[in-house]
Formats: structure tokens, sequence, C-alpha cells
């Protein structure tokens, strides 16, 4: 395995670029394994607006608790009732497509569901299901598809899922397999996320589909980095380069102890061109730490863009909620939405000798 890399607090390199709210660069991404996260370099109206947001919501997080747990109180209470549910998912209810969700509870909404294309889709499919669904705000800032992490039998359409539109990254927030006591004092075992991606040696093939680990290292912030290359099998065409970043410390339903590897993510995510397609975010349902991650991520590049209607973090999370059902799952995973995106604030307004600005 490669060294490790540097953890976002101490990511620099000779060739700074400003920070854009699209993430646009003209140098292809680097995915080879010596990569580092680029610093931010922003421009006087991105540190005004920083400064902005910083002010707000560190006024709100530290002076005013009471009303993040009103915003938060707003959206369960809001929730999408179980009638609402059947009528809105229609698709992932159908016969053919129920053993394909990994949760009975977590569905796709027809509107906003990725849709397979059924022409490169042999298998027994309705409609080209995959639990998956397409989540955006802004076309001027990341797209991703959110989806729950991969059943067996759903590799393929993954990996199809992944190919058809041009998925970039992959954002991974969750372990293969959790640990957790029972009442007897026994250590017990449940599967959050089929394996997927791992591969010992060579390549490994998922139906018409390959996909080839080129190189694997791990993040001073325990982050999994893997270049992927992904193709049909008899394609003549260049494959294409995925980077899965798998962050196995998050607790299911919980929140990391600290905010530099989210932080990570974000930075090492910040340079992918819109043109090359969503990212894919997903955890084990793909809406808890899902929908927290995409909030942090969506948030921090609206206010580098000066849309500060990113302030209002409840509405973020609404229309989440309206393109896949509950996202950003708890009350401690809302807090953490705040708590990074202050974090996140400070180091992009810290000076250079890395001392945050007051």
């Amino acid at each position: 395995m490669a060294a490790a890399g540097n953890p976002l607090s101490s990511a620099t390199t000779s060739t700074e670029q400003p920070a854009t709210a699209t993430g646009t660069v003209t140098k292809p991404l680097d995915f080879s394994a010596d990569s580092v996260p680029k610093r931010i370099v922003l421009s006087p109206d991105q540190r005004s607006y920083c400064l902005e947001a910083l002010t707000a919501f560190k006024e709100k997080r530290c002076h005013s608790p009471g009303k993040i747990d009103s915003e938060f109180s707003v959206l369960q209470k809001n929730r999408l009732k179980a009638s609402e549910m059947k009528s809105r998912c229609s698709v992932a209810l159908d016969s053919t497509n129920i053993s394909k969700n990994r949760y009975t509870d977590v569905l796709p909404f027809d509107n906003s569901r990725v849709v397979l294309d059924p022409c490169k889709d042999y298998r027994p499919s309705a409609r080209g299901y995959i639990n998956a669904s397409f989540v955006s705000i802004s076309e001027r800032v990341s797209r991703f598809i959110a989806t729950q992490g991969p059943l067996p039998h759903t590799f393929e359409d993954f990996w199809e899922m992944i190919i058809q539109n041009r998925c970039p990254v992959i954002v991974m927030l969750t372990r293969l397999v959790d640990n957790y006591k029972v009442f007897n004092c026994l250590d017990n075992q449940t599967v959050k996320c089929g394996d997927y991606f791992q591969a010992e040696d060579g390549p490994r093939t998922f139906g018409n589909i390959c996909v080839v680990t080129k190189c694997i290292k791990t993040s001073d912030t325990s982050l999994i980095l893997r270049n992927l290359e992904v193709n049909y099998i008899e394609s003549e065409e260049p494959p294409s380069h995925v980077l899965h970043i798998q962050y196995p410390e998050w607790p299911d339903h919980g929140v990391p102890e600290d905010t530099l590897a989210v932080r990570e993510i974000l930075n090492r995510t910040h340079d992918v061109p819109l043109s090359l397609g969503p990212i894919v975010v997903h955890c084990s349902a793909g809406i808890g730490r899902t929908g927290t991650y995409c909030t942090i991520h969506n948030t921090i590049q609206r206010i580098l863009g000066g849309d500060m209607s990113a302030l209002d973090i409840v509405n973020t999370v609404a229309i989440f909620r309206s393109q896949r059902i509950g996202m950003v799952q708890t009350m401690d995973q809302y807090l953490f939405c705040y708590d990074a995106i202050i974090d996140e604030l400070e180091h992009l307004i810290s000076d250079d000798n890395g001392e945050k600005t007051p």
C-alpha cells in the first residue's frame, strides 16, 4: 500500500488555483496514488462570502442552538407518510424490483430515480430500476447520485449506472460489515454494503463489466482511496477512470469524532468538472450519512459561488428530501452539517500560517 496522504489541513501544492463554484479546471483530474488535495485559494469576493457565512453559522450554532433544534423538528414533522411513499415509488415497489432494495422503507421516487438504459440491461428488470436518486439544487455546483450500498445481485446494476452516467467519483461512507454488541455480550455482525469494488489480484468482472483496481492508498484521516478503471468487457473504448473514496470510520446513524476526513473528501472532489457527470455518494441506506455529506458539499460550493441562500440549511435538506426520502436522518447528523461547514469555512479563510481568522 502506498504511503499515507496529507490531511486536508496541510494540503498544498505549487500549482494553486483560484476556487470556483463549479470546480472546473483546465487540466484533467489527477487520480494517481501520489495526488494530494490542492489548496483552495479564495478570490476577494469568495473570502467575503465565506466570512459572511461563517459569522451567520457560528452565531446560530454557538448562541441560538434552539433554532437548529427547531429546524430539524420541522423537517421531521414534514416526513413523507407511508401512503405517500407508496404512490411516489411505484417502480421501486414493482414485484420485479422489490428484491433490489436493501431496506423496504428507503425507496427512490419515480420522478428523481436513476434509470438504467434498458438496451444494455439484459438482467430481469422493470424499467431500468436501481435504488438510486439524482440529487441536486443548482446546475452551477456538483450534482449527486445518492444510492444504497449495493447488494450482491445489484453489483452489475451499480457499475452500469457508473458507466452510463459518466460518474468520476464514488464516495462510500460505510464499512462493508458493522460489528455491534448484543445482549448476551457476544459480537454480532451486520452487513451494511456488498463488496462491489475490492480486488486482491487482477480485475473483477460483474456480468459484462470489468473493474480494475490500479492503485490503493490511505490518507492520514483514514480515508481509503482507490483508482479504478471500469469498462464493458468487449468494449474497444478506453475505460472510465473512477476515484473511489471510502470513509469506513463514519458510524451508522452517528457522526465522526471530528470533521477532518469529511472535509478532505470535499477537498479531493473540489476540482471535479461538472461535465464528467454526478458524484455518487452512498452509505448503507443512502440517506443518513449520504444526505449529510451532500448537504456539506453543496453548501460550501454554493457559498464559494456567492449563492447566500446556502445559509438556509433546513431548506437545502428539505429539497434533498424531496428528491430522496429521509436525507440526513438524525439530529446529530444535522448538527454535524453545521460543524463541518463552520470548520471548512474557517479553514478556507485562515491565514497562510494556518492560524484561524478571528
